[in-house]
């Protein structure tokens, strides 16, 4: 029997490793300046910012135990509180009339002291990463009552500008005058979630999950730069037997679920709430699944990420449950987990395992549709693992050709899936709508163009990530025959004879290299060093060899019947100093092939 934790009341708002806070925004509405200021969680946002600058003996605090030498510390932000919530209706001038309690302070220098209070108090809030979430009501006899975009939309607007309004008050009132600049910060939330509790078809041992309502529709304010605690991908995906009943204890009150479209299958991702930033940041990377994919319907796969790590034995593994088929990947809640590449990997790894039993090749790699302006068309496959320089090639690609292209549309960005058709045609999907991508090894340019779509993590760290969506959902399900299929070789110079793409004679040629996948680590895992995986793919292939070794010698011996041009490029992207030049270089020699590839308007 399984056990999960009594449901509670849930609290309107949680502040999670002094970083996060998470509001229950129908429990805590707010609908004006008055209001905001009488919330508990402005009154825990004061004293929390009040005991910071104590502990640092500001200057602002300093100021306040000198004029209000009577109240102590624990009543300081209570006073402070009250303080604001008046300035709301008088000036400083009124209130310090009617008022003794605040004469003292709101006299000489005191309005300028307050108002830098008030503006450090400001920041200390938006440094927060702040979420808000809105849960579908019921209808009184049971069924489902739809809530209007817009109206979400609203809500989330509606918290910004109340709190820009709030401050603005304040500043007047202890100002007297009006700014002369507005600054339309992003001061409410980062990021909103609409909540909903659907009936799917669970296994038993996931029945307590039944309680963990879905997310279905993300706001974001980008640009949005996250900060996660640890900032590179350690360790292996383990496929595990089963799943004991310790592993899978939680507390459903401090749960969400973000169901993904992952190519052709529908993956739910639980998190705890600790995890939210990197949980929602999932909306840039994967198409949410609609209702119709998650009501009365089981998953393909199901993430579960934060549980306690009890009956572990490492911080990722994963299962086949073989009664109900479903997938079922575990992270422990850690904080060497608190990564986003740990969400995504988990996604693509279940994903990769569900395409193995289905007879298709999972491909580690990106993939581009390009139509020329003369007419001719090209899907390009370059496979390698993280750091082998296939994403940052494309880019250079589409920088340098630009001008020659009707269209270059993304169909994956990580991971993908061949197959062989009936006509033997070797053909391909994708699995994600965004891209995960290392911005140390990318142009500038690349950034500021996308920047205000963006989700920055760690940007000021080495392995600096922008999480970006480039597709739509439509286009990655796609099944796009393969013209051109590389292998990323990022530690190998030009030199000795050796060019920078040369393409396979033979179906075992390229099996080799594959089957050896080596690559130059690039700091984006815990590997260092010249490594080896197979078939340059961690995530499942090497957990079901005998299985991947059969479709792999069908679909790559399908490639050259069908007259797929199957070779190694040399990015160099390994190379100390090559991490521009190297790409650059291969999108000019791809560039080359590419006019070359014969000109075939139909298929």
């Amino acid at each position: 029997m399984h056990r999960s934790f009594p449901v509670q009341p849930k609290m309107p708002y949680s502040i999670i490793n002094d970083s996060k806070v998470v509001i229950d925004y129908s429990a805590i509405f707010c609908g004006s300046p008055a209001k905001l200021l009488k919330s508990g969680l402005f009154m825990e946002v004061t004293r929390r910012f009040y005991a910071r600058i104590a502990k640092k003996k500001s200057p602002a605090y300093l100021f306040l135990r000198e004029k209000l030498p009577h109240v102590g510390d624990r009543g300081m932000p209570s006073l402070l509180a009250d303080l604001f919530l008046h300035l709301v209706g008088y000036s400083a001038d009124e209130l310090a009339e009617r008022d003794g309690r605040f004469a003292a302070i709101l006299g000489g220098e005191g309005r300028e002291w307050l108002a830098a209070f008030g503006r450090d108090l400001y920041n200390f809030w938006r440094r927060y990463e702040r979420f808000i979430y809105l849960e579908m009501p019921k209808k009184s006899g049971g069924g489902r009552v739809e809530m209007h975009h817009a109206h979400f939309v609203s809500a989330c607007e509606n918290l910004r500008d109340l709190i820009l309004e709030t401050n603005r008050i304040i500043s007047e009132s202890l100002s007297g005058m009006e700014p002369n600049v507005y600054r339309q910060l992003p001061a409410g939330s980062n990021m909103g979630m609409l909540l909903e509790r659907i009936d799917w078809r669970h296994p038993k041992f996931l029945a307590h999950f039944k309680n963990v309502p879905f997310i279905r529709l993300a706001l974001i304010e980008p640009p949005l730069i996250l900060y996660s605690r640890s900032n590179t991908r350690k360790g292996v995906f383990r496929e595990i037997p089963k799943i004991s009943p310790s592993m899978l204890r939680i507390n459903p009150q401090e749960w969400f679920c973000f169901p993904v479209k992952a190519g052709e299958l529908t993956v739910f991702v639980y998190f705890h709430q600790d995890y939210i930033s990197l949980g929602l940041s999932l909306c840039n990377l994967f198409e949410i699944a609609e209702f119709e994919d998650i009501h009365q319907k089981a998953p393909d796969a199901v993430v579960l990420f934060g549980v306690s790590g009890k009956g572990m034995e490492g911080p990722t593994e994963y299962c086949e449950d073989k009664k109900s088929g479903i997938m079922v990947g575990l992270v422990k809640h850690s904080v060497e987990t608190e990564y986003f590449g740990y969400f995504k990997k988990m996604i693509l790894t279940l994903h990769n395992a569900v395409m193995i039993n289905r007879g298709r090749l999972p491909v580690h790699g990106a993939m581009v549709h390009i139509r020329l302006k003369n007419g001719g068309h090209s899907n390009i496959v370059i496979m390698g693992d993280s750091g082998a320089g296939k994403s940052e090639t494309l880019e250079a690609l589409r920088l340098i050709a630009e001008e020659h292209f009707s269209e270059m549309k993304v169909i994956f960005d990580d991971m993908g899936s061949l197959g062989v058709d009936s006509r033997g045609r070797v053909t391909a999907s994708g699995t994600e709508i965004g891209a995960f991508v290392r911005l140390d090894d990318l142009s500038p340019r690349y950034a500021y163009e996308e920047i205000d779509r963006s989700i920055f993590i760690n940007p000021d760290k080495k392995n600096a990530r922008l999480v970006v969506p480039i597709s739509q959902y439509k286009e990655v399900a796609g099944r796009y025959p393969v013209d051109l299929f590389l292998y990323a070789n990022n530690y190998e110079p030009v030199e000795n004879g050796k060019k920078i793409i040369e393409f396979f004679r033979t179906a075992d040629d390229a099996l080799d290299v594959f089957n050896l996948g080596a690559r130059l680590a690039k700091g984006t895992t815990d590997e260092k060093g010249l490594v080896h995986t197979y078939f340059a793919n961690p995530f499942g292939a090497w957990q079901r060899m005998s299985e991947h070794e059969a479709i792999a010698q069908k679909t790559v011996r399908a490639m050259f019947r069908s007259g797929v041009m199957v070779g190694e490029i040399r990015t160099r992207l390994g190379i100390e100093g090559m991490e521009q030049e190297g790409p650059m270089a291969c999108a000019m020699e791809l560039k080359k092939v590419l006019f070359a590839l014969p000109r075939v308007k139909k298929r």
